[in-house]
Protein backbone atom coordinates (compact mmCIF):
# COMPACT_ATOMS: atom_id res chain seq x y z
CA UNK A 1 0.00 0.00 0.00
CA UNK A 2 1.34 3.61 -1.02
CA UNK A 3 1.53 6.09 1.52
CA UNK A 4 0.48 9.73 0.30
CA UNK A 5 2.87 12.21 2.07
CA UNK A 6 0.65 15.52 2.72
CA UNK A 7 2.43 18.67 2.17
CA UNK A 8 3.22 20.03 5.68
CA UNK A 9 1.03 23.34 6.71
CA UNK A 10 2.56 26.68 6.27
CA UNK A 11 4.92 28.21 9.44
CA UNK A 12 2.69 30.24 11.58
CA UNK A 13 2.95 34.04 11.26
CA UNK A 14 0.88 35.69 13.99
CA UNK A 15 -0.49 33.73 17.25
CA UNK A 16 -2.70 35.89 19.29
CA UNK A 17 -3.28 34.27 22.99
CA UNK A 18 -6.11 36.00 25.37
CA UNK A 19 -5.75 39.46 23.51
CA UNK A 20 -7.61 42.43 25.04
CA UNK A 21 -8.03 46.03 24.58
CA UNK A 22 -9.11 48.51 26.62
CA UNK A 23 -9.31 52.45 26.41
CA UNK A 24 -9.25 55.12 29.22
CA UNK A 25 -11.76 57.39 28.56
CA UNK A 26 -13.38 60.09 30.74
CA UNK A 27 -17.05 60.61 31.80
CA UNK A 28 -18.97 63.41 32.30
CA UNK A 29 -17.83 63.80 36.17
CA UNK A 30 -14.08 63.62 35.25
CA UNK A 31 -13.35 60.36 36.18
CA UNK A 32 -11.28 57.48 34.37
CA UNK A 33 -13.69 54.99 33.23
CA UNK A 34 -11.74 51.95 31.21
CA UNK A 35 -14.08 51.39 27.70
CA UNK A 36 -13.18 47.58 26.72
CA UNK A 37 -13.08 47.01 22.89
CA UNK A 38 -11.33 43.36 22.43
CA UNK A 39 -11.99 40.36 24.74
CA UNK A 40 -10.20 37.13 24.68
CA UNK A 41 -9.15 37.31 21.28
CA UNK A 42 -7.08 34.35 20.22
CA UNK A 43 -6.29 33.62 16.86
CA UNK A 44 -3.39 31.78 14.36
CA UNK A 45 -2.45 32.96 10.97
CA UNK A 46 0.25 30.86 9.18
CA UNK A 47 2.11 32.25 6.63
CA UNK A 48 0.58 32.76 2.92
CA UNK A 49 -2.98 33.02 4.40
CA UNK A 50 -5.35 35.42 2.59
CA UNK A 51 -7.89 36.26 5.56
CA UNK A 52 -10.80 38.90 5.62
CA UNK A 53 -11.88 40.61 8.85
CA UNK A 54 -15.71 41.40 8.82
CA UNK A 55 -17.66 43.33 11.82
CA UNK A 56 -20.29 46.38 11.75
CA UNK A 57 -19.13 49.69 13.04
CA UNK A 58 -17.62 49.07 16.79
CA UNK A 59 -17.00 45.69 16.26
CA UNK A 60 -13.63 45.95 17.36
CA UNK A 61 -12.13 45.28 13.95
CA UNK A 62 -10.06 48.17 13.39
CA UNK A 63 -8.69 47.75 16.65
CA UNK A 64 -7.70 44.26 16.24
CA UNK A 65 -6.07 46.06 12.95
CA UNK A 66 -4.22 48.28 14.50
CA UNK A 67 -2.81 45.87 17.33
CA UNK A 68 -1.65 43.44 14.41
CA UNK A 69 0.21 46.13 12.83
CA UNK A 70 1.76 47.82 15.60
CA UNK A 71 0.11 51.13 15.41
CA UNK A 72 -1.24 49.94 18.84
CA UNK A 73 -0.50 47.71 22.12
CA UNK A 74 -3.15 44.85 23.93
CA UNK A 75 -4.02 46.19 27.38
CA UNK A 76 -3.23 42.40 28.12
CA UNK A 77 -2.65 39.06 26.25
CA UNK A 78 0.04 38.42 24.10
CA UNK A 79 0.74 38.40 20.21
CA UNK A 80 3.65 37.08 18.52
CA UNK A 81 4.55 37.96 15.31
CA UNK A 82 7.48 35.30 13.08
CA UNK A 83 7.91 33.99 17.19
CA UNK A 84 8.39 37.82 18.93
CA UNK A 85 6.12 38.89 21.45
CA UNK A 86 5.10 42.45 20.12
CA UNK A 87 2.96 42.79 22.72
CA UNK A 88 6.04 43.65 25.12
CA UNK A 89 7.66 46.21 22.50
CA UNK A 90 8.78 49.62 23.26
CA UNK A 91 7.40 52.56 20.72
CA UNK A 92 10.89 52.24 19.00
CA UNK A 93 11.03 48.54 18.40
CA UNK A 94 7.54 48.48 17.39
CA UNK A 95 8.88 51.27 14.44
CA UNK A 96 11.08 49.08 13.32
CA UNK A 97 8.70 45.98 13.04
CA UNK A 98 6.04 48.04 10.88
CA UNK A 99 9.01 49.32 8.90
CA UNK A 100 10.46 45.72 7.87
CA UNK A 101 8.01 43.16 8.18
CA UNK A 102 4.25 45.07 7.58
CA UNK A 103 2.82 46.60 4.73
CA UNK A 104 -0.31 48.84 5.04
CA UNK A 105 -3.36 49.69 2.59
CA UNK A 106 -5.82 52.20 3.32
CA UNK A 107 -8.94 53.23 1.70
CA UNK A 108 -7.96 56.46 0.87
CA UNK A 109 -4.24 55.83 -0.81
CA UNK A 110 -2.59 58.38 1.21
CA UNK A 111 0.02 59.04 -1.27
CA UNK A 112 1.88 61.99 -1.27
CA UNK A 113 0.69 64.66 -4.04
CA UNK A 114 3.73 66.30 -5.43
CA UNK A 115 5.20 63.22 -6.03
CA UNK A 116 5.05 61.06 -8.77
CA UNK A 117 4.27 57.50 -8.42
CA UNK A 118 7.52 56.04 -8.82
CA UNK A 119 8.41 58.08 -6.19
CA UNK A 120 5.88 57.35 -4.40
CA UNK A 121 6.51 53.99 -4.25
CA UNK A 122 10.14 54.28 -3.24
CA UNK A 123 9.54 56.16 -0.02
CA UNK A 124 9.90 53.00 2.06
CA UNK A 125 13.37 52.10 0.45
CA UNK A 126 15.05 55.76 1.23
CA UNK A 127 13.67 55.59 4.85
CA UNK A 128 15.23 52.31 5.07
CA UNK A 129 18.42 53.53 3.96
CA UNK A 130 18.54 52.41 0.51
CA UNK A 131 20.52 54.84 -2.13
CA UNK A 132 17.90 57.06 -4.54
CA UNK A 133 19.05 55.43 -7.90
CA UNK A 134 18.33 51.90 -5.96
CA UNK A 135 15.89 52.90 -4.60
CA UNK A 136 13.99 54.06 -7.52
CA UNK A 137 14.67 50.92 -10.33
CA UNK A 138 12.71 48.65 -7.50
CA UNK A 139 10.44 51.14 -8.19
CA UNK A 140 10.23 50.79 -12.04
CA UNK A 141 9.97 46.92 -10.92
CA UNK A 142 7.17 46.96 -8.68
CA UNK A 143 5.43 49.34 -11.37
CA UNK A 144 6.45 47.00 -14.42
CA UNK A 145 4.79 44.01 -12.61
CA UNK A 146 1.61 46.01 -11.87
CA UNK A 147 1.47 46.73 -15.30
CA UNK A 148 1.58 50.69 -14.39
CA UNK A 149 5.15 50.86 -16.39
CA UNK A 150 4.11 53.40 -18.58
CA UNK A 151 2.90 55.67 -15.37
CA UNK A 152 5.94 56.05 -13.61
CA UNK A 153 6.02 60.24 -13.84
CA UNK A 154 2.31 60.60 -13.19
CA UNK A 155 1.37 62.53 -10.33
CA UNK A 156 -1.16 61.24 -7.95
CA UNK A 157 -4.60 63.38 -9.23
CA UNK A 158 -2.93 62.28 -12.96
CA UNK A 159 -4.31 58.61 -12.08
CA UNK A 160 -7.55 56.93 -11.92
CA UNK A 161 -8.41 55.86 -7.84
CA UNK A 162 -7.72 52.43 -8.79
CA UNK A 163 -4.33 53.18 -10.44
CA UNK A 164 -3.65 55.48 -7.07
CA UNK A 165 -4.55 52.22 -5.28
CA UNK A 166 -2.51 50.29 -7.12
CA UNK A 167 0.37 52.63 -6.38
CA UNK A 168 -0.20 52.44 -2.86
CA UNK A 169 -0.18 48.38 -2.89
CA UNK A 170 3.32 48.79 -4.79
CA UNK A 171 4.08 51.17 -2.02
CA UNK A 172 3.25 48.44 0.57
CA UNK A 173 5.08 45.80 -0.98
CA UNK A 174 8.51 47.47 -1.68
CA UNK A 175 10.43 46.44 1.29
CA UNK A 176 8.96 42.27 0.85
CA UNK A 177 6.98 42.33 4.28
CA UNK A 178 5.45 39.37 5.51
CA UNK A 179 2.21 40.42 6.41
CA UNK A 180 0.11 43.01 4.18
CA UNK A 181 -2.74 45.00 6.11
CA UNK A 182 -5.29 46.48 4.25
CA UNK A 183 -8.15 48.55 5.72
CA UNK A 184 -11.28 48.94 3.34
CA UNK A 185 -9.09 49.17 0.07
CA UNK A 186 -11.84 49.03 -2.26
CA UNK A 187 -13.77 51.60 -0.14
CA UNK A 188 -13.44 54.08 -2.45
CA UNK A 189 -13.68 52.41 -5.42
CA UNK A 190 -16.11 51.59 -7.86
CA UNK A 191 -17.36 47.61 -8.29
CA UNK A 192 -15.62 47.34 -11.42
CA UNK A 193 -12.01 48.40 -10.01
CA UNK A 194 -12.84 46.55 -6.68
CA UNK A 195 -13.22 43.70 -8.65
CA UNK A 196 -9.38 43.89 -10.06
CA UNK A 197 -8.02 45.34 -7.01
CA UNK A 198 -9.08 41.93 -5.36
CA UNK A 199 -7.73 40.06 -8.29
CA UNK A 200 -4.28 41.83 -7.71
CA UNK A 201 -4.39 40.72 -3.73
CA UNK A 202 -5.65 37.14 -5.31
CA UNK A 203 -2.56 37.19 -7.35
CA UNK A 204 -0.20 38.19 -4.79
CA UNK A 205 -1.57 35.71 -2.22
CA UNK A 206 -1.21 32.71 -4.50
CA UNK A 207 1.38 33.52 -6.40
CA UNK A 208 4.06 35.26 -4.19
CA UNK A 209 2.96 33.94 -1.18
CA UNK A 210 2.00 37.00 0.72
CA UNK A 211 0.22 36.98 3.96
CA UNK A 212 -2.89 39.42 3.48
CA UNK A 213 -4.90 40.36 6.16
CA UNK A 214 -8.16 42.36 4.79
CA UNK A 215 -10.90 44.79 6.49
CA UNK A 216 -14.00 45.14 4.78
CA UNK A 217 -17.67 45.54 5.51
CA UNK A 218 -18.70 43.85 1.92
CA UNK A 219 -19.85 40.71 1.62
CA UNK A 220 -18.48 40.83 -2.29
CA UNK A 221 -15.00 41.33 -1.23
CA UNK A 222 -14.70 38.94 1.52
CA UNK A 223 -15.52 36.11 -0.81
CA UNK A 224 -11.80 36.84 -1.97
CA UNK A 225 -10.11 35.47 0.83
CA UNK A 226 -9.48 31.81 2.35
CA UNK A 227 -10.68 32.67 5.66
CA UNK A 228 -13.58 34.91 7.40
CA UNK A 229 -13.58 36.17 10.64
CA UNK A 230 -16.21 37.79 11.84
CA UNK A 231 -16.55 40.44 15.21
CA UNK A 232 -19.03 41.03 17.22
CA UNK A 233 -18.91 43.28 20.46
CA UNK A 234 -15.38 42.68 20.40
CA UNK A 235 -15.11 38.78 20.02
CA UNK A 236 -14.38 36.50 17.46
CA UNK A 237 -17.97 35.21 16.74
CA UNK A 238 -17.13 33.02 13.25
CA UNK A 239 -13.92 31.58 11.84
CA UNK A 240 -14.41 29.93 9.08
CA UNK A 241 -12.28 28.76 5.99
CA UNK A 242 -13.78 28.69 2.85
CA UNK A 243 -14.50 25.18 0.91
CA UNK A 244 -12.77 25.30 -2.20
CA UNK A 245 -13.77 25.41 -5.44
Amino acid sequence: MSVVNQPAPNPILIQIDRLCKSYELTDRSGELISQPVLFDISLTINQGEFIAIMGHSGSGKSTLMNILGCLDTPTSGNYWLSGRNVATMNSNELAHVRNQNIGFVFQSFNLLKRMTALENIAIPLLYAGIGRKESLKRSQAMLDLIGLGKYRDHLPNQLSGGQQQRVAISRALINQPQLLLADEPTGNLDTQTSHDIMTLFTQLNRNQGITIVLITHEEDIATHAQRLIRLKDGRIVQNEVKLSN
